[in-house]
């Protein structure tokens, strides 16, 4: 079995627990996400089956989108509230005007410093190892884009925004920014990710609807490469052309930069990319 799935993780487990889950419904070792959701965190979460997985990096650069829960006055270790409480600050109900006005400034280009409680690596040491010994790092601030963000409630201490972001972005740190901009602290108390890429929730499927469908011999819970990845058709005729791209060997190429489905007899037997006139097999083949 190969192709991308598209779950609504659960609240409570990991992103990887959720594989290993999808391993004995599928029986299929070759499976992995395309990133990480805490447990905390709900929504979807995009999964590689088989060879698919190599294209698992190339989904993981799409941008996101997430609905928030916030809680002003306080601060946790991990930025949400499965973390101990570090400090408060209580300044009273904040006015809606200023939540809008402060949320604004985080709009378009911004460096953010990656939690503690990430599964970031520095000296082949993930972050989240280091902060449950109480160790903290510095940490480089990385840069990220914001396109968007909607406050869909807010009353004064609590509230829900919805953001689209780039990979990279830490909601939880948004929200201790927010907080810090706000001259108080924030921690986040909901996380739900709404849409990756073009997938969205209404594409999704529960854990227990794989594991009905599968055993009911319904596979249409798992999306082919070529569905997923709506890039141009391209007919290969030539046979040193069919070939060259079968053996996975560059040949020149006239066309427009681009990856591309690659179709012999009609038949779809992969991807490629044309880069400076040069025809080339892309990872899925």
């Amino acid at each position: 079995m190969e192709g991308i799935i598209i779950v609504d993780k659960p609240q409570g487990i990991t992103s990887f627990d959720v594989i290993r889950e999808l391993r004995k419904i599928l029986r299929e070792k070759r499976i992995g996400h395309t990133g990480t959701l805490d447990p905390l965190a709900t929504g979807v979460l995009v999964i590689c089956v088989g060879r698919a997985t190599r294209l698992a990096q190339d989904i993981e650069a799409y941008d996101k989108t997430y609905v928030a829960g916030f809680e002003l006055g306080y601060r946790t270790d991990t930025y949400d509230t499965e973390g101990k409480i570090l400090e408060r600050k209580d300044i009273g109900p904040v006015a809606e005007s200023e939540l809008l006005e402060a949320l604004k400034s985080f709009i378009g280009e911004q460096e953010q410093i990656p939690p503690m409680y990430s599964a970031i690596k520095i000296d082949g040491k993930k972050l989240y190892e280091l902060a449950r010994e109480g160790k903290e790092v510095e940490r480089a601030a990385r840069k990220i884009y914001i396109s968007s963000i909607e406050l869909l409630e807010f009353d004064g201490v609590k509230g829900k925004i919805k953001c689209k972001v780039s990979k990279g972005t830490y909601i939880r740190s948004l929200v201790d920014d927010l907080g810090k901009a706000l001259g108080t602290f924030a921690t986040m108390n909901y996380l739900r990710r709404t849409c990756v890429g073009d997938e969205t929730l209404e594409k999704s499927y529960t854990l227990e609807q794989i594991k009905e469908m599968k055993e009911k011999d319904d596979a249409s819970f798992i999306l082919s490469v070529e569905e997923y990845f709506n890039f141009p058709k391209m007919e290969l005729k030539d046979e040193k052309e069919i070939k060259l791209y079968l053996n996975g060997n560059p040949q020149k190429y006239s066309g427009n930069n681009g990856k591309y489905r690659i179709y012999v007899s009609e038949k779809f037997t992969g991807l490629a990319e044309i880069k400076n006139g040069m025809l080339k097999a892309y990872k899925y083949y």
